[in-house]
């Protein structure tokens, strides 16, 4: 049987809780951010909104190795 392979798209996109959930990250912080505030950059940085459910399964699929509750 092959060996399984994370999607490094996926890995730098998501996150999976403990729970089961998929975070995903907003845009908006690549280039023309200087005008911005600290306090506005550092919210991006953290995880906006759950997946929906019909997509959970596939990012799941495609991080065979991160660890949560199944």
């Amino acid at each position: 049987m092959p060996k399984l392979h994370t999607n490094h798209a996926a890995k730098k996109r998501f996150k999976i809780t403990k729970s089961g959930k998929v975070l995903a990250k907003g845009g908006g912080k690549q280039h023309i951010n200087e005008h911005m505030s600290s306090r506005k950059k550092r919210h991006i940085r953290t995880p906006k909104f759950q997946v929906p459910e019909q997509l959970v399964e596939h990012i799941k699929n495609q991080l065979p190795y991160i660890k949560y509750a199944r």
